[in-house]
């Protein structure tokens, strides 16, 4: 059963700190974790292949050709790890769904709104939930011209050329984008502290998610999957 603030969890679960609440389990965590070190590897080899002056001074041509394929090729395999979590499943449930809240979200941000009832959000706000989708979209382009530019004549259709220009295309784009997702997160401390211990404080969900507060203590009887 899931433990309120202050009381005794059952045998083989670490109690709730008072004041807090679980966000985010190991296993979410460490999704989260591994694909960012993967997304950076990616970033800084290319960086070093990319920009001659940075090249001259990092020399090894060849390995950063090999880091940079095998980071880029092995960016799923978190998120395909993460599918045996049931939590982790069910965040991307969430993730997939867009609701008239999120809508309402967004219609707040645009209008600079900042109070907790004007901009409702469940688990992840509509902010989120567009970036998670735009950047699973990009990473599965980068993928497949990164594939046919390491296996010439893959596709004799599509031109090595024409792989190359949206390949440096979109690598533009989601270093802007992960730029923007780095500078929220740095932000927010509270979101921070949520993804690297797993918990945040009840006051900033009530803040920033509290429709998926009130789901958690609707659902306080209910066991809690790690």
């Amino acid at each position: 059963m899931r433990s309120t603030a202050g009381s005794t969890a059952p045998t083989g679960m670490r109690p709730e700190p008072p004041g807090r609440i679980r966000r985010f389990t190991t296993a979410e965590r460490l999704v989260h974790r591994a694909t960012g070190y993967l997304m950076l590897l990616c970033l800084v080899s290319a960086a070093c292949l990319y920009f001659g002056p940075l090249a001259q001074l990092v020399g090894r041509r060849h390995l950063m050709v090999t880091v940079h394929e095998w980071s880029g090729i092995s960016l799923p395999l978190p998120f395909l790890l993460g599918l045996l979590s049931p939590a982790f499943r069910a965040d991307l449930r969430r993730l997939n769904r867009f609701a008239v809240y999120d809508r309402q979200w967004l219609r707040a941000v645009r209008r600079r709104r900042k109070s907790p009832e004007a901009r409702p959000a469940g688990k992840f706000n509509a902010g989120q939930k567009l970036y998670a989708g735009w950047i699973a979209g990009a990473v599965l382009v980068m993928m497949f011209t990164g594939l046919l530019m390491w296996f010439m004549g893959l596709l004799p259709a599509i031109s090595r050329t024409s792989a190359i220009f949206v390949h440096d295309l979109l690598a533009w784009a989601i270093t802007f984008v992960l730029i923007g997702h780095m500078r929220r997160a740095f932000e927010d401390p509270e979101a921070r502290l949520g993804m690297r211990t797993g918990w945040v404080s009840r006051s900033w969900a009530d803040r920033q998610h509290s429709r998926w507060l009130r789901e958690e203590r609707e659902d306080d009887g209910r066991p809690t999957v790690e």
